[in-house]
């Protein structure tokens, strides 16, 4: 699975605002319903509920909201970088400011934690997360993201 399976141009947000998690959900979830075939109290719904099982916060100021739903047709990305980070109760007590939204199909199984590994492998990367915070527009965004995830890294 690439990030180009998840994301396209659209499903960018290069600058959104907010200024606690609980509002960074409700944004990702109003951008979100844009690129995913839900409205946004459905998305937000899932992605408190899988907040409460523990923090998306993944460390480095990075986190990847993710949830399942019974009836989506396949995966689906969005990536915000925030104006201002926030803090998101990760795991190394970081403020987040880098985001990718992963909703998938209840029954993705290996589909769901392929995606998450590759989210996560591209993510970990200092280097893209430095030129995706020192990007312009969503277009060099999208493309840091996806020349990143097609070159091989070592994990």
């Amino acid at each position: 699975m690439e990030i180009t399976d998840l994301i396209n141009l659209e499903s960018i947000v290069p600058d959104l605002k907010a200024s606690s998690k609980k509002q960074v959900l409700q944004e990702l979830a109003h951008h979100a319903e844009k690129v995913v075939p839900k409205g946004h109290h459905e998305i937000l719904d899932v992605l408190l509920e899988r907040e409460r099982l523990g923090t998306t916060g993944v460390g480095h100021g990075v986190a990847i909201p993710h949830g399942k739903f019974t009836d989506l047709d396949r995966p689906y990305g969005l990536f915000a970088r925030l104006e201002h980070p926030v803090d998101f109760d990760s795991l190394d007590d970081q403020p987040v400011d880098l985001l990718f939204l992963l909703l998938v199909p209840e029954t993705a199984g290996a589909d769901h934690l392929k995606a998450l590994a590759k989210v996560s492998r591209t993510l970990r990367d200092k280097a893209v997360c430095d030129k995706i915070r020192g990007s312009e527009s969503g277009d060099a965004i999208y493309a840091i993201l996806t020349s990143s995830s097609s070159s091989s890294h070592a994990a």
